[in-house]
């Protein structure tokens, strides 16, 4: 590949060779710091029945969530007759997952098949290591309330090839259907902020709201829309085949003309034909700062979460073995933060449909108290043949439809997934980097749109985010091109970035920490680390792509520009004290600590000084 390339550079009639070298590597790129979607690892096309009148497997309690709980913990008992080291136990949710309830997905399939897969698994000497002697052991999984029944099979043979040995009795939700897990996310004004949520009413069933009101007044009602997607809407593989699973229906309410830094409480409901109610529990947040409003605002960033389960499930590989941690620190601090941007790569469900349950489950703390706003990333949008800007199917199949339909961004077009979106002091203009950002694209002139338009005298600070390194990153893989950057990534955007004086820039993918010098054309523009006071002169550009996905390498030797580099999970929290003073924190996952930090200080002025390249013209007419 490096050859390859070389001789590309020296050849100027080559550019569309080069622009599809540079593509391809970056494929290669996004592979190796992917990781690998547990589900994926578990052939269940070629599973076999060899039930055995000896095995059984049986769950217990048989109904959940008695008492309104959205999660309990449910214990499985089985034994084999032949117990091996690779005997594993699954997860099915609906139920029923044989042959007799869907037909065949895959030509290779002959009755009795099993439909999809499961949504989790454990191997079954996890809980004790005289399984393969006795035959007999015991597992907990954590099951949340996902709108259907659940059963559990004993399988032989390993993920490869499996063999259904057992299958178990049935468990049930009290009320499967229930409204659960709310995302809130800022409307398209700073006055509104809106209600995302899941439940299994459709709206010949039930009809759903939001009521909610000033925490302690009265309380309004505000109706809600509801979208649901079918099979058929995925666009590949595993997502329109075994990884399919009904996503139930996903409501949205907007709530309107709020009053600016107030508290206010809400719950989902859901009017049934009958006139009577479901209720989710009560949830609050606290509204959106006028725009400009000069008090403590913060704000947290990061990339590459993803999921992981708690009762250790699906975690063979060590697959984002931070996300957990991320979670947890961010709940820890709740009172302090007032918004959160995820800025691509969700969940890493890639085409298993089921795990976007468990994702916003394992949010929902975080989710239903401050907006919760996301940015798409290869591993949400990227399909072939759908218009995404990479040819990979990092999706899964996915091709955007669960991102663009279980959150709401305000964006004109959710399958355009840029937008921009005010918190007080702060201007945010987001990117999708899975479509074409370079000069002259539709997206282009959003970005230059939105970075105009901020007014800095009431908003100063102006951050521009995006899931790939479209600026700079001292990945091991983007350091062999030598560019140190996404192909192409930087080449349009520079001279926005330089022109508005676009304070700092966020990126995710890669899956570590690292922050550069204010930085213009590849040169440190300031000489300065820990401090900023006055003009700033440049852009700084951070990888915060260290939520929980498995991590990045660097190249061995570190670029001038790069000031701080951490092989770990972390996120960043930015805090706005005032008009003229802002502090950056750089936190590890793992203990909440701020391990890189520096301050900005400066007065508007400063703000409107001239800086190479992004100068008005000027003329000595008087």
């Amino acid at each position: 590949m490096a050859k390859s390339l070389l001789l590309l550079l020296g050849d100027s009639s080559s550019l569309t060779s080069l622009a599809a070298v540079l593509l391809v590597l970056s494929v290669r790129i996004a592979s190796a710091v992917g990781g690998e979607q547990p589900l994926s690892k578990i052939a269940i096309r070629d599973a076999v029945y060899v039930l055995h009148e000896n095995a059984s497997i049986r769950a217990h309690p048989l109904i959940l969530g008695l008492k309104g709980e959205d999660t309990e913990w449910v214990a499985v008992d089985f034994e084999s007759p032949a117990p091996a080291e690779d005997d594993w136990v699954a997860v099915f949710s609906p139920a029923n997952f044989n042959s007799s309830t869907c037909p065949p997905i895959d030509p290779r399939q002959h009755a009795p098949f099993i439909c999809s897969a499961p949504i989790k698994y454990k191997f079954a000497n996890e809980s004790s290591s005289y399984y393969t002697k006795t035959g007999n052991a015991s597992l907990e999984f954590q099951l949340i309330n996902q709108r259907s029944d659940f059963s559990f099979a004993l399988f032989s043979g390993g993920l490869s090839n499996p063999k259904l040995v057992a299958v178990s009795n049935i468990i049930n939700f009290a009320n499967p259907k229930a409204p659960l897990y709310p995302r809130l996310s800022q409307g398209k004004s700073w006055d509104e902020m809106t209600v995302t949520w899941t439940s299994g009413y459709n709206i010949d069933e039930a009809t759903p709201f939001v009521e909610w009101g000033v925490k302690e007044q009265t309380q309004t009602r505000s109706p809600a829309g509801t979208l649901t997607f079918q099979q058929n809407s995925m666009c590949g593989p595993p997502a329109r085949t075994v990884g399919w699973r009904d996503p139930g229906f996903i409501h949205t309410s907007f709530l309107k003309d709020l009053w600016p830094n107030a508290k206010y409480t809400y719950r989902l409901g859901h009017r049934l034909a009958n006139n009577s109610y479901v209720w989710s529990k009560l949830y609050s947040f606290k509204s959106s700062p006028f725009p400009g409003q000069d008090s403590l605002q913060r704000v947290v960033i990061f990339g590459d979460m993803g999921k992981a389960e708690r009762d250790g499930s699906n975690e063979y590989n060590n697959y984002q073995p931070g996300s957990l941690n991320t979670t947890d620190q961010l709940i820890k601090d709740l009172d302090n933060i007032d918004i959160v941007f995820h800025i691509g790569d969700i969940t890493y469900a890639n085409g298993y449909i089921s795990q976007w349950d468990q994702f916003t489950s394992m949010i929902e703390p975080i989710a239903s108290t401050v907006p919760y706003m996301i940015a798409s990333g290869n591993h949400e949008r990227d399909t072939p043949g759908t218009g995404s800007f990479y040819d990979t199917n990092d999706s899964g199949g996915e091709c955007g439809v669960l991102a663009e339909t279980m959150f709401y961004v305000p964006a004109e077009n959710r399958a355009k997934f840029w937008y921009s979106t005010d918190y007080g002091m702060f201007h945010f203009c987001i990117g999708d980097s899975e479509h074409d950002w370079r000069e002259g694209s539709e997206q282009y002139r959003f970005i230059e749109n939105c970075f105009a338009t901020a007014d800095r005298q009431k908003q100063p600070w102006l951050i521009f985010a995006v899931h790939r390194v479209l600026g700079y990153s001292s990945l091991a893989y983007y350091s062999l091109m030598g560019s140190f950057e996404e192909p192409m990534g930087r080449d349009s955007l520079q001279k926005l970035w330089q022109k508005y004086k676009v304070d700092i820039a966020f990126y995710g993918h890669v899956h570590n920490y690292e922050r550069t010098c204010p930085i213009y054309q590849n040169q440190c523009v300031n000489s300065e680390k820990s401090h900023y006071s006055g003009t700033v002169n440049g852009t700084i550009h951070v990888v915060v792509g260290g939520g929980g996905c498995k991590l990045s390498y660097f190249s061995e030797s570190q670029p001038i520009w790069s000031l701080y580099r951490d092989f770990d999970y972390g996120f960043v929290k930015l805090t706005a004290f005032n008009h003229s003073s802002l502090l950056f924190e750089y936190k590890k996952s793992r203990d909440g600590k701020v391990y890189d930090s520096f301050t900005i200080s400066r007065d508007y002025r400063d703000v409107l000084a001239c800086v190479h390249d992004g100068c008005e013209p000027t003329t000595l007419a008087s």
